[in-house]
């Protein structure tokens, strides 16, 4: 990818900062929620663009380290608050629209704040215009709770975010997508804390064998891993090592996806998707 910007969205977002000049912005980590938090400290300045970044089981770690450590070292004013979803019944026992009640904490959690410290700033978030064709509950939420999505309303694709992500050197411009640990589940598949850190772990574990983009699915007390179809059989030569630290770890039993890492995939379950692949929550 070239290191270059588009001029034309560069400024449109320069322009949509101009209507909003006061933003709280939910922070992840990823790529997409990270330029948006970046571009507004860019055009809005320290005092009026602040993070937040919601301390939940359901973020990674390191995930979570680096949303504090991108703030640090792009002098992004941040706040860290707990969301509670996991003690939230709507999100454990982990329906279709889960992710409509874990954006729903997040937000009242915002909003909250936003009443207490910061009651002239818009809330936004990293939604990009790629997420307006998937199944996404939690852009019901953020409709509901009055987030904004900047890049969304720019026109940006995911890549032009990498790009511009990019051209400004951040370097999670390349970071691969990371969703919430609860998306390893099936839906009605109970989430707890201790499933939530299985997840995790497995996925470090794998991480740290060298492979790069990684899904620990949990069903039934199994895990299926996925790797991108390129690295599977890279991925089987090293499962003999692998199953009996990911069974320390508490999983029944493990093995490797055979049609590699595809986003979303336990969607398919849901006869809404199917019927309608295109919603737009």
């Amino acid at each position: 990818m070239s290191k270059q910007i588009n001029n034309t969205k560069y400024e449109e977002t320069k322009k949509w900062f101009s209507q909003h000049s006061k933003t709280l912005i939910a922070l992840s980590g990823g790529v997409d929620s990270c330029l948006a938090a970046f571009l507004a400290r860019h055009f809005l300045g320290h005092n009026n663009a602040v993070a937040i970044i919601g301390d939940s089981p359901a973020l990674k770690r390191k995930d979570f380290e680096q949303a504090r450590k991108f703030c640090i070292d792009h002098d992004i004013s941040y706040q860290t608050i707990v969301p509670g979803e996991i003690e939230d019944s709507r999100y454990n026992s982990n329906p279709e629209d889960r992710c409509f009640w874990c954006k729903n904490s997040l937000y009242t959690g915002m909003k909250k704040l936003q009443a207490e410290k910061f009651p002239d700033f818009t809330m936004i978030n990293g939604s990009n215009k790629s997420d307006l064709g998937d199944y996404r509950p939690g852009l019901k939420a953020a409709h509901q709770y009055r987030v904004l999505s900047p890049l969304a309303d720019c026109g940006f694709e995911k890549e032009d975010i990498r790009e511009m992500a990019l051209y400004f050197n951040l370097k999670e411009w390349d970071k691969p997508a990371s969703p919430c640990l609860s998306s390893r589940f099936p839906y009605g598949e109970g989430i707890s804390v201790e499933k939530l850190k299985m997840v995790e772990n497995a996925e470090t574990l794998i991480n740290s064998y060298g492979f790069k983009d990684v899904r620990a699915r949990y069903r039934n007390g199994n895990v299926t891993i996925e790797v991108p179809a390129a690295e599977i059989s890279r991925l089987e030569k090293e499962m003999s090592k692998l199953k009996p630290i990911l069974k320390d770890y508490g999983f029944a039993e493990a093995s490797v996806d055979q049609e590699g890492l595809v986003s979303g995939k336990l969607n398919r379950d849901l006869s809404i998707v199917k019927s309608n692949p295109k919603i737009d929550e």
